[in-house]
C-alpha cells in the first residue's frame, strides 16, 4: 500500500511540475510580446530588429518549456516502475565471489 502512495505522489508532482512549466512559459512569452509591441510603438523604424529578437527569445523559452515537460514525462515513467529497495537474489557470478 505504501508503494502505491509513492507512485500517486509522483504522478501529482509531475503534473504540478508540468503545469508550472507551462504557466511560466506562457507568462514569459506574453511578457516578451508586450515589451516588443511597446518597443515597436516607441520606435517604429526598429520594428524588424525587435520582431526578430522577440521571435528568437520566444523560441528559446518554448524550447526550455518543452525540455521541462519531457523531464516531467520521464519522471512519470520512472514512478510507474519503481525499482525494488533490496535485491534478494544475487547472480551466480556474484555469489561465487562472496564465498
Amino acid at each position: 500500500m505504501e508503494n502505491l502512495t509513492f507512485i500517486g505522489l509522483g504522478y501529482i508532482a509531475a503534473g504540478i511540475g508540468a503545469g508550472l512549466t507551462l504557466i511560466g512559459a506562457g507568462l514569459g512569452i506574453g511578457n516578451i510580446g508586450a515589451k516588443a509591441l511597446d518597443g515597436i510603438a516607441r520606435q517604429p523604424s526598429a520594428a524588424g530588429e525587435i520582431r526578430t529578437n522577440m521571435i528568437i527569445a520566444a523560441a528559446l523559452i518554448e524550447g526550455l518549456a518543452f525540455f521541462a515537460l519531457v523531464i516531467s514525462l520521464l519522471a512519470v515513467m520512472n514512478f510507474s516502475n519503481p525499482k525494488p529497495a533490496e535485491i534478494t537474489e544475487q547472480p551466480a557470478a556474484a555469489a561465487s565471489l562472496n564465498r
